[in-house]
């Protein structure tokens, strides 16, 4: 779950199956009492219709909360000016090469480079509503510079930003689809 409508879309899942949820949050759910073997499969086959999984392998919980903690700060969060390896090691409760090594061995790129793609979608959006320019749109993600924005936006979507805002509709992806390799 990437964002709150998913939130909502997967509460609706949960009530209707009559399973309430403790919490819900991005990429985690806690159910009050565990679902029926019945409960277990009709929750997979809604979840999946709406493209959502059931994760019980712990590596891939964890590679879901990494990646829920990236597009929570970079899609949702004010403060650009923090430390992505800090902030996972503390939220995580691990070391932050273990928790590096383990995302680049199932994602098959760093999280380095999953934050960068993140925030060039961000960037596609902003660019999108036009009310911000490029040197405001640096600063809110946190860039050194207008300039290093723009040649890392070139790099990963082959386009500069001023060229993508002359598209007749921007080519944006959904945010747990970033993680591509695929340009623009």
């Amino acid at each position: 779950m990437v964002c709150q409508r998913c939130v909502l879309a997967v509460r609706k899942i949960l009530e209707e199956l009559k399973l309430p949820p403790v919490y819900i949050h991005l990429g985690e759910v806690l159910l009050a009492k565990s679902p029926t073997g019945k409960q277990q499969s009709e929750l997979e086959k809604e979840l999946a219709k709406i493209g959502f999984e059931l994760l019980d392998d712990t590596r891939q919980q964890e590679i879901e909360k990494i990646k829920t903690l990236v597009i929570r700060h970079i899609h949702y969060q004010e403060d650009p000016n923090f430390s992505f390896p800090s902030l996972l090691a503390k939220e995580l409760n691990r070391e932050y090469s273990t928790i590096s090594k383990l995302f680049s061995e199932t994602e098959g790129i760093t999280i380095e480079q999953f934050v960068i793609r993140q925030k060039i979608e961000k960037v596609k959006e902003l660019l999108a509503y036009r009310e911000m320019n490029l040197n405001e749109i640096s600063f809110e993600l946190g860039y050194s510079s207008a300039a290093h924005l723009s040649a890392q936006f070139k790099k990963v979507t082959g386009l500069t930003p001023s060229q993508f805002k002359k598209q007749a509709f921007p080519l944006r992806k959904p945010l747990d689809a970033v993680a591509g390799t695929n340009r623009i």
